[in-house]
C-alpha cells in the first residue's frame, strides 16, 4: 500500500470514528432530553446529521447505541481523570477521584441509567457490561482503575497488586447501580457511598500486606476469580 493510499485509509477509519461519535452522543442528548423510550433511531439520525441508514450503519438498533454510551463514558470518564491522576499520588485520593469523576460524567444521563439495570440484569444480554461485547468499555474502566494503582504510592501485597484493578472495577460497577437507583437530590447518597467506601478499600489493601491476614485476603480474591471465571 502507497503512503498516499494509507493517508485515505486513515482519513476514512477518522471519518468514521467521527461520525460513530456524533451519532452516540446525538443519542445521549435526546435519551437525557425525551428519556429512553421516546428517542427513536430516526429522531437520533436527525440530530446527528445522518441519514437513518447510516445511523443504522453503526449500531444495528437504539439497544446498540447503549454500548456505545459504555464507550463514550469511559471516554469521557479517562479524559476527566487525568488532571488528578497526574499530580495525586495516595491510593484513596485517587480512587475518590476517579470515581467521584465518573458521577460528574454521568450526571446528566442519570434518567437513562435505569437502561443500565435492564441489559445488567439480563446476563445472555450482548449488551451487559460484563458481556463479551462489552469488553472495550469494561477494559478501558480496568486500564484506568490499573492506572489508579500503579500510579498510588500505597504498598500492596504483590498478588493483590495484579488483581486490584479489576476487583476496583467491580466496586464501580457496584457503586453505578447504587446510582441508578438514587432519587436523592444530585445523588448525594451515591456520593456519600463513594466518600465512605473508598478509605475502607484504602485501609483493606493496607491491611493485605500485613502476615497474618495475607492468606485470608488471597483466599478472598481466588474466590471472586473463580466466580468470574467463565462457565466452561
Amino acid at each position: 500500500m502507497t503512503d498516499l493510499q494509507e493517508q485515505g485509509t486513515a482519513g476514512r477509519a477518522r471519518r468514521s470514528e467521527a461520525t460513530r461519535t456524533r451519532i452516540v452522543e446525538a443519542a445521549l442528548r435526546l435519551f437525557s432530553e425525551r428519556g429512553y423510550d421516546r428517542t427513536t433511531m430516526r429522531a437520533i439520525a436527525k440530530e446527528a446529521g445522518v441519514s437513518v441508514g447510516n445511523a443504522y450503519y453503526y449500531f444495528g438498533s437504539k439497544e446498540h447505541l447503549v454500548q456505545g454510551f459504555y464507550d463514550r463514558i469511559a471516554e469521557l470518564h479517562g479524559h476527566h481523570s487525568r488532571a488528578v491522576l497526574g499530580v495525586e499520588r495516595e491510593l484513596a485520593a485517587r480512587l475518590r477521584a476517579v470515581m467521584l469523576g465518573w458521577l460528574d460524567v454521568a450526571a446528566p444521563y442519570h434518567e437513562f441509567g435505569k437502561q443500565f439495570f435492564v441489559n445488567a440484569a439480563d446476563p445472555d444480554s450482548p449488551l451487559s457490561p460484563f458481556s463479551p461485547e462489552s469488553s472495550p468499555a469494561r477494559d478501558a474502566q480496568i486500564a484506568l482503575h490499573r492506572e489508579v494503582v500503579e500510579g498510588s504510592t500505597a504498598k500492596i501485597d504483590p498478588e493483590l497488586r495484579a488483581d486490584l484493578p479489576e476487583l476496583l472495577w467491580l466496586y464501580h460497577m457496584g457503586v453505578v447501580l447504587f446510582w441508578v437507583h438514587d432519587r436523592s437530590a444530585d445523588c448525594r447518597r451515591t456520593r456519600m457511598l463513594v466518600e465512605r467506601t473508598v478509605p475502607l478499600i484504602d485501609r483493606l489493601v493496607t491491611v493485605s500486606r500485613m502476615r497474618l491476614l495475607r492468606p485470608l485476603t488471597r483466599d478472598i480474591v481466588s474466590l471472586i476469580k473463580d466466580l468470574l471465571r467463565p462457565v466452561a
